[in-house]
């Protein structure tokens, strides 16, 4: 559940840098994701109207972000807009804090979002793996929290896997998305292992040779990864285990 909105669709998937409106629509749909994320900027660029009823035609609930404002007043002003634009609560908060690695900006984050809850937004902010931040966050009114892998389109993956597993420990009754950095399903399995409840992506497909196929790909990688960790996957363990016990061998001496 996401501010409950119950989630079948394990895969949020953004919509930016496609080679055509008609690719995205189909990656839309092999991806069987029921949330796309928007920016504000992408929506109102020329040819929006033709964006938009696109959009609609997606049958997916809209997650409008925050993406290239660095500062709370940009930020709360772009989220003000896009609930008017897409008549949604729903806002994905991104303050970016630094241009090389955009990393969100902590202070102006969790100020952001302190803000935007007490206006009765539901805010979805992209953070880190700091528990110091999250735990902010979440005392300022999120009900979600989506920290980063790594920098966004920088498709490395899962960079601080003990962070990660630290803050899904942590935090074990919020909805925690995976958001940025995932290059490969693979990476997107991993994630679902680790029993994080989604993840988040955009580059990964967009930029395919066939985002397509690459859609379809997340999407089963995903199912895969869930359903591991419901199963239980086995503990790691220092030394061999053989599989087949010693007892009720043949003694052939």
């Amino acid at each position: 559940m996401l501010y409950d909105f119950p989630l079948q669709s394990r895969l949020l998937l953004g919509t930016a840098g496609y080679p055509s409106p008609h690719i995205l629509e189909q990656s839309i749909q092999a991806s069987q994701t029921q949330i796309i994320t928007v920016s504000l900027r992408r929506e109102g660029m020329a040819g929006g109207a033709q964006f938009r009823q696109l959009l609609q035609q997606a049958n997916t609930k809209i997650l409008p972000n925050t993406a290239g404002c660095y500062s709370v007043k940009e930020a709360v002003t772009t989220a003000h807009m896009a609930r008017e634009v897409f008549d949604t609560p729903w806002i994905k908060l991104e303050v970016i804090g630094h241009a090389d690695t955009l990393q969100p900006n902590p202070f102006g984050l969790v100020e952001a979002a302190r803000i935007l809850c007490e206006e009765g937004f539901q805010v979805f902010p992209y953070t880190t793996e700091d528990l110091v931040l999250a735990e902010k966050l979440v005392q300022v009114g999120c009900k979600v929290l989506m920290p980063w892998a790594s920098p966004i389109g920088s498709g490395q993956g899962l960079r601080n896997i003990e962070g990660l597993r630290a803050i899904r420990a942590y935090f074990s009754d919020i909805p925690l998305i995976v958001d940025a950095g995932i290059g490969a399903p693979s990476q997107a399995t991993q994630v679902m292992e680790m029993g994080f409840d989604a993840v988040l992506l955009n580059t990964a497909v967009a930029k395919a040779k066939d985002p397509i196929q690459m859609a379809d790909a997340f999407k089963h990688a995903i199912v895969a990864g869930r359903m591991a960790y419901e199963a239980g996957l086995m503990p790691k363990r220092d030394m061999a285990h053989a599989s087949t016990p010693a007892y009720g061998l043949a003694d052939l001496f």
